[in-house]
């Protein structure tokens, strides 16, 4: 038999505090008490419901003057001949979402052109022509010649008026539908984490004097393994409480970041940052460099706080997971050649020290989040 020891509770709600830990404490068999945070300081906790590609797009698709990007079903189409389109599609019965096996298998041996991109060449990718876009300045630098830490890129103009904005994900991917608002990739995403529990995110701010204004707060991220308890409309349940994955008494994955709170906005300063995503099916680990986070702490009509999280997506998990998605290739209108050999020339971030070759790629995504308990628990085994 194994139990689960409660050892720090954190909540929004101080009067809730002693009624969480006394039901939990029936839940796991605990008697432990749980450490109470420093005297006049607040915890906020909030687990995150939401997590998509910072698109930024206008309602004609200005950004994208050549139009939207090709996607793979289109570019194996054009290279058939009247007969083969015929005879591969049943007389154009057979849709691009049933016939994406053969339209990924056209490398010149019959290589699936996703886990060999480079064997076929295609035209160049249509990418964002747009100047403004969401993110954050991550190489410290206005100009588009390359620093230290990036390669040379154009820089965009924020939403918000910040110059210097490094978002070389949106650029690759803004010209999709699958990655648009309401596209395929990151809605079903967010729907498979809400009905599976897999991939659940909790955000903790500890340190807080006066949650509109607190100079020196402390910032952690981590992985919950409790489900998101949801109600008959399937909508996330506020203050939930959720147990933090521990291996040997600490966090598995994340980090903490130090941050400061203005007017009910917080900040953070630039971590790295690992971790587990799940979304399609897939589980494929974001790591961030220099990741920075920006969320307005004031609740919305719908209960959530929103923000912004940026930073230097490492190329080789983000390549990994495009690979584990194959399957939505035709939904998500991509293709995987083109947008690799793009991806490989727009990243920007961490130059390779004896290629030259950047290893990361700016990004940025918005978070919506709901308040919640964190638990953090230790593990211990009573029978072996």
């Amino acid at each position: 038999m194994t139990k689960f020891v409660p050892t720090k509770v954190s909540s929004q709600r101080p009067w809730l505090w002693g009624a969480a830990l006394a039901a939990l404490s029936c839940v796991w068999g605990s008697s432990v008490p749980a450490q109470q945070p420093a005297k006049g300081k607040q915890t906020l906790s909030f687990v995150v419901a939401n997590w998509d590609n910072a698109i930024y797009q206008t309602k004609f698709m200005d950004e994208c003057p050549e139009g939207p990007a090709i996607g793979n079903d289109e570019m194996w189409w054009r290279g058939l001949s009247r007969a083969d389109k015929d005879k591969f599609t049943d007389n154009g019965l057979i849709q691009p979402v049933d016939r994406r096996f053969l339209s990924a298998l056209r490398g010149p041996k019959g290589e699936d052109v996703c886990w060999n991109p480079t064997v076929v060449k295609e035209p160049p990718l249509r990418t964002i022509k747009g100047k403004t876009s969401y993110g954050f300045n991550l190489d410290a630098s206005s100009e588009d010649a390359a620093t230290p830490k990036s390669c040379k890129h154009e820089n965009f103009t924020g939403v918000d008026g910040t110059p210097g904005v490094d978002n070389q994900m949106y650029r690759l991917l803004g010209c999709h539908y699958g990655w648009r608002h309401n596209g395929v990739l990151d809605t079903f995403g967010n729907e498979e984490r809400r009905n599976s529990g897999r991939g659940v995110v909790l955000i903790e701010i500890t340190g807080i004097d006066d949650p509109r204004n607190s100079p020196n707060v402390d910032v952690a991220f981590y992985r919950a393994i409790d489900p998101f308890p949801i109600d008959s409309a399937g909508r996330i349940l506020p203050h939930a409480t959720y147990r933090v994955d521990t291996n040997n008494g600490k966090p598995r994955y994340g980090a903490v970041a130090k941050g400061k709170i203005v007017e009910g906005v917080l900040t953070t300063d630039p971590i790295d940052l690992s971790l587990p995503f799940y979304g399609n099916s897939a589980y494929a680990a974001i790591d961030l460099r220099d990741m920075n986070m920006k969320l307005d702490l004031t609740l919305g009509d719908d209960g959530k706080v929103r923000g912004l999280i940026g930073g230097y997506y490492d190329f080789d998990k983000w390549w990994e997971y495009i690979l584990k998605i194959e399957f939505l290739v035709a939904t998500g209108d991509w293709s995987c050649p083109a947008l690799y050999t793009a991806a490989k020339e727009l990243a920007d971030g961490y130059p390779d020290p004896k290629t030259g070759e950047c290893t990361s790629i700016s990004s940025a995504f918005k978070i919506d989040a709901l308040p919640a308990f964190a638990l953090h628990v230790t593990q211990t085994a009573e029978n072996k």
